[in-house]
């Protein structure tokens, strides 16, 4: 198996590209409104460019997530890193629909956390789903995160402001 995540690069807006439109509708359910830009090499290469500077910045974390064999199955990205007190971020993912189902987002989910804590060694990451999201809930609880509140109106998605369950896992390393 290869490693499950990778830095996301220039060369993928392509590949990005193909997921993007292929899954737009299962996404939308999740996502919020895009424009068409989006939908577009161009419109991958400058989200990617995006990602790569807040990188640059030390405020993000963005990841492609990969298959056994390599080919990029959807992205995470640990974003707002915050350092001095606070040593947190927030994470968010997804993954293609003919992904699902196949452990990809559990076993990216994990390897982003040891990054996080032992890397960037954060004390904690965030993580907020739709309320009906049990497959994402799933996922966290996989992997050592806790509920810990809901967010009402916490994101504008497919359209209207929806509540969120909000996750947090702790580094009990990091002291």
């Amino acid at each position: 198996m290869t490693s499950r995540i990778r830095l996301v690069a220039s060369g993928d807006d392509e590949a990005l590209t193909e997921l993007q439109v292929r899954n737009r509708d299962f996404l939308a359910l999740w996502d919020p409104v895009r424009n068409g830009d989006y939908f577009t090499v161009s419109g991958q290469g400058a989200d990617i460019e995006g990602a790569l500077a807040r990188h640059e910045r030390g405020e993000a974390m963005p990841w492609v997530i990969l298959t056994d064999d390599g080919a990029i199955a959807g992205r995470l990205t640990l974003s707002g890193i915050v350092r001095g007190p606070f040593q947190s971020c927030s994470m968010g993912y997804w993954l293609a629909e003919d992904q699902t189902g196949k452990g990809l987002a559990t076993e990216a989910v994990r390897a982003a956390i040891i990054f996080a804590f032992t890397q960037l060694e954060l004390h904690r990451v965030q993580a907020e789903t739709l309320i009906e999201n049990v497959a994402s809930q799933s996922v966290l609880a996989k992997t050592g995160f806790e509920q810990y509140g809901l967010a009402p109106r916490y994101l504008k998605i497919a359209g209207s402001w929806k509540d969120h369950l909000v996750f947090q896992r702790l580094n009990d390393r990091v002291r």
